[in-house]
């Protein structure tokens, strides 16, 4: 009697491949998991990596946005000054040009009275109507007069138009300095902006979008200096120009007064050139010798660098040098040894540039000390010169009488002999 099977009829495996089957699954699960393990972790990475990024793009640009906000300010600080020079310099110009006006109307007035001096000794008759010196120095004042008043109104004419060359450049300035002023507000309230802000949104191609009106950072740099170098440009000579009427007003007084005492004018002018160019060869003599020390010391000191970059080079050679007994593939030319060569390279160019200068600081200080014997020389030569000329004018003292006397005192003739009636303080 045989079994009856109760097994279903449905196709069977075998052991074998029950547990290839399970293998299989195992390894595959594996693979999943790793591949699932090694995707979250490139995952994080990438989620830290750009989060580090933005935070620093973001940290960055803010500095730039800083860097650019110092940068305008510092740039509309300058244009301010300028601005605040030529306001100065135009109301110092204006001044002048009134001082000068008036002088312009006082040598009108004297030009009549000398004209009115001349018609009146015209009525003289008889032997006595002669061209005499009266004559002559009468007409020269008249020349001198009017070629006083054509140079003052040269010089005003001049002033004239520099003011409005200045007004012209201050508008140019105001115009630059409220346009940075409002691009620091703009970069100022960018500043103020962060990823929580309420007032932040995607636009539309903000990267290809370009203002027509837009200029690339070297332009606006090279205007902004373009603007500042046209400020200076015009104030380098203000200076001068307000100097200039100062010396043509005081120049026609002068002449004035030289034609109306003629010899002693000229004493007390020569006088004061001498005095003056004595002052100054003996400032120069004090800043020579001054010189001549530092130039000296200056010149020690280039020799104790040069001493100094002895030991340097010989230590970057030993360096190659012993790099030189690297063995096999060690041997190689790498960074240490371009960075050797290129310091040997600097330390022989340096001390050659020392040296050179060193020579040269003692070619000027040979100069220096030749020209201090011309400066001695020729300050003696000026110091006796002045004595001279003021035993000249005290010789000449005794024809000064009324209104054409002297100062009272030594020490008031000391004070206008040397022009310091505007040092001293009024008592």
């Amino acid at each position: 009697m045989s079994g009856v099977p109760f097994e279903k009829p449905l196709p069977h495996i075998g052991l074998a491949d029950w547990f290839a089957k399970q293998w299989d699954i195992q390894q595959t699960n594996d693979t999943r998991s790793s591949d699932a393990f090694k995707l979250r972790q490139e995952a994080r990475l990438l989620r830290n990596e750009t989060n580090i990024k933005t935070n620093w793009d973001t940290y960055h640009n803010n500095v730039r946005l800083g860097d650019r906000v110092t940068e305008l300010d510092r740039w509309k600080e300058m244009l301010e000054a300028c601005l605040q020079r030529i306001d100065e310099e135009v109301k110092l110009l204006k001044d002048e040009k009134f001082e000068t006006e008036k002088e312009i109307e006082r040598l009108a007035v004297a030009a009549a009275v000398v004209a009115e001096c001349i018609s009146m000794r015209d009525n003289r008759q008889g032997g006595e109507l002669t061209y005499d010196e009266g004559d002559t120095e009468l007409k020269k004042e008249i020349c001198v007069l009017e070629s006083a008043k054509k140079m003052l109104m040269e010089r005003c004419q001049a002033v004239w138009e520099k003011i409005n060359k200045l007004n012209e450049v201050r508008f140019k300035l105001n115009l630059d300095i409220n346009d940075k002023h409002e691009a620091i507000e703009i970069d100022k309230d960018q500043l103020t902006l962060d990823k929580n802000c309420a007032n932040i949104s995607f636009k539309t191609k903000p990267c290809r979008r370009v203002v027509k009106s837009s200029v690339s950072y070297e332009t606006w740099l090279e205007h902004s200096r373009h603007v500042k170098l046209l400020a200076d440009n015009e104030l380098a000579d203000t200076l001068k120009l307000r100097e200039a009427l100062f010396v043509v007003r005081e120049r026609a007084k002068n002449d004035m007064l030289a034609q109306r005492d003629r010899v002693d004018f000229i004493l007390r002018k020569r006088i004061y050139q001498t005095q003056k160019a004595r002052n100054e060869i003996e400032w120069q003599q004090f800043k020579m010798r001054d010189e001549m020390e530092k130039i000296e010391k200056e010149i020690r000191t280039l020799q104790d660098a040069l001493e100094a970059k002895f030991d340097a080079l010989k230590l970057a050679e030993t360096r190659l040098q012993n790099r030189t007994l690297r063995p096999g593939f060690e041997m190689a030319r790498d960074e240490v040894e371009h960075g050797l060569k290129e310091e040997v390279f600097q330390l022989k160019q340096t001390m050659k540039d020392l040296n050179d200068k060193m020579m040269c600081a003692k070619a000027t200080y040979n100069a220096l000390e030749d020209q201090q014997v011309i400066i001695d020389r020729e300050l003696e030569n000026k110091n006796q010169s002045l004595m001279t000329d003021i035993r000249c004018l005290d010789l000449r003292a005794p024809l000064k009488e009324g209104n054409f006397a002297g100062p009272q005192t030594q020490t008031d003739r000391n004070i206008q002999l040397t022009r310091m009636e505007k040092e001293i303080p009024a008592t």
